[in-house]
């Protein structure tokens, strides 16, 4: 009897030691491996098994969650949606998420360690807190402003507080509604098709993720390059350009879209728009220093991000003299997202002093309390306080008395920089409409907004097409919205 007693202890026992075995095995060998098995949905069931935490503009959620009572119980909601695409993204149960949904998705959907009480408290509990808040920079009223002024047109609008780096509005038209993207059914399958399909691409972020030829509004960044190296010591001073101005080692003649650009000054050439006073002044600055003054207002950064990231503009650093002339204008290879131009001209604003562009102005818990604020740092010094001055007087005096005159708000001084961007080959497609500028309220101590807009108006009459009849209305707005509010 004792003998059969103690047979049955040792295969209890032995029955014991291959459970405990094999529930090592899983919970420790294969752990990882079942973790990141698409059969498994255990992590995707607890990801939705609570609201996610919101995006919040002006201190008021754009976005939300609904209980859909499925085993991916919650599911996104968006208000405004198409208005705050470019900045929130979008948080889908099928497609993942993007811009603001994916930077801060471990505070939204409550994985954040931050967000628990005490340190190792999720390890403990095995629980996950509820998904933090996270507020933006964007300002209510002048993210309509932009859009509004857009109407719909393909372009996109980046406005920035230049003392701060705060994003201040960050609109691309046409846009999407994210919240056809937010559940898992086959009418989400078919809206991810249809909006990636669209000729528009409304769910291309043209602010921040699209590059254009800046055009003429780039001028700007030559002129600091001319006055920083000492080309051009008297903004007043004739610079020696014939007309025709023929491109450095060729005999081809470089156009001007306005009179009396023979010998002009750099103050007439910003202020009219003159092609060869500003090829002249950056092929005589030379390559080196102007790839110098390029990088110093942001180009060719890879690293930008506001937390998403920022495409790099580009200035090319290998060029031939002709091609840097070209690249002086805002031609050839030269490309700048419309944040990008919103830096040339903050840095403007701002006596020369670049803060980082940054969209998230803090992070708290669902009960409110503070996990984390940005504020201003410091990016690049793009000028001396002493050139950014002389450009803020060419700057106002464009605006005053030249092609950006349609960008002026009484009440405010406004300076600004038109373009007109020619693309394509031999030119042959509808230019793009910029104006990149800054305003500040008589009564105010400094500038209150730096803004960029661009306007690809395929629908217009190519000879309608102008920085300062298409775009300037539109950052008139949009500054004025800004400064004063709606």
């Amino acid at each position: 009897m004792t003998g059969h007693i103690r047979h049955t202890a040792v295969f209890s026992l032995l029955l014991l030691l291959a459970l405990l075995g094999n529930a090592a095995r899983v919970q420790v060998l294969e752990a990882s491996a079942l973790g990141k098995n698409p059969a498994n949905r255990r992590a995707a069931i607890a990801r939705y098994a609570e609201p996610r935490g919101d995006i919040l503009v002006d201190g008021k959620p754009v976005t939300g969650s609904k209980d859909t009572g499925e085993q991916l119980r919650h599911e996104r909601t968006y208000r405004d949606g198409p208005l705050y695409a470019p900045v929130t993204g979008y948080s889908s149960q099928t497609y993942g998420t993007s811009f603001v949904e994916h930077a801060q998705d471990p505070v939204l959907s409550g994985s954040d360690p931050l967000l628990a009480p005490f340190p190792f408290w999720g390890d403990l509990t095995r629980s996950r807190p509820a998904g933090g808040d996270v507020a933006t920079t964007i300002r209510a009223s002048v993210q309509q402003a932009a859009y509004r002024g857009l109407a719909g047109r393909r372009g996109a609008v980046a406005a920035i507080e230049p003392s701060t780096g705060k994003i201040l509005a960050l609109v691309s038209s046409p846009s999407y509604d994210p919240g056809l993207l937010s559940g898992n059914g086959p009418e989400v399958s078919r809206a991810w098709a249809r909006l990636n399909g669209a000729d528009a691409q409304p769910m291309l972020n043209r602010a921040v993720r699209q590059t254009y030829p800046p055009g003429s509004a780039f001028k700007i960044v030559t002129a600091a390059a001319a006055l920083e190296s000492g080309v051009v010591d008297d903004v007043d001073a004739p610079t020696r350009t014939p007309e025709p101005y023929l491109l450095p080692g060729t005999r081809t003649p470089l156009p001007n879209a306005t009179k009396g650009c023979e010998d002009a000054s750099l103050a007439y050439a910003i202020q009219w728009s003159c092609n060869t006073v500003m090829a002249n002044l950056g092929a005589r600055v030379g390559l080196r220093d102007m790839v110098a003054t390029a990088r110093g207002f942001g180009f060719n950064d890879p690293g930008l991000r506001i937390p998403s990231g920022v495409t790099a503009s580009n200035f090319d650093t290998d060029m031939s003299p002709d091609q840097l002339a070209l690249s002086s204008i805002g031609q050839f290879n030269t490309t700048a997202t419309p944040l990008q131009m919103a830096m040339v001209a903050a840095a403007v604003a701002s006596g020369g002093d670049i803060r980082s562009p940054y969209l998230v102005e803090r992070v708290t818990r669902s009960n409110g309390d503070l996990v984390a604020q940005n504020g201003p740092r410091a990016y690049r010094q793009a000028m001396t306080p002493v050139t950014a001055q002389r450009l803020r007087e060419l700057m106002v005096r464009a605006v005053e008395e030249g092609t950006g005159e349609n960008a002026a708000i009484a009440g405010a001084t406004v300076g600004g920089k038109t373009g007109t961007a020619q693309h394509g080959i031999d030119n042959s497609g509808l230019p793009y409409a910029w104006f990149i500028g800054w305003a500040q309220a008589y009564d105010a101590p400094r500038p209150g907004v730096a803004l960029a807009v661009v306007v690809e108006d395929a629908s217009a009459v190519r000879d309608d097409i102008s920085g300062g009849g298409s775009a300037a209305p539109v950052a008139r707005a949009v500054m004025r919205a800004a400064l004063w509010g709606p």
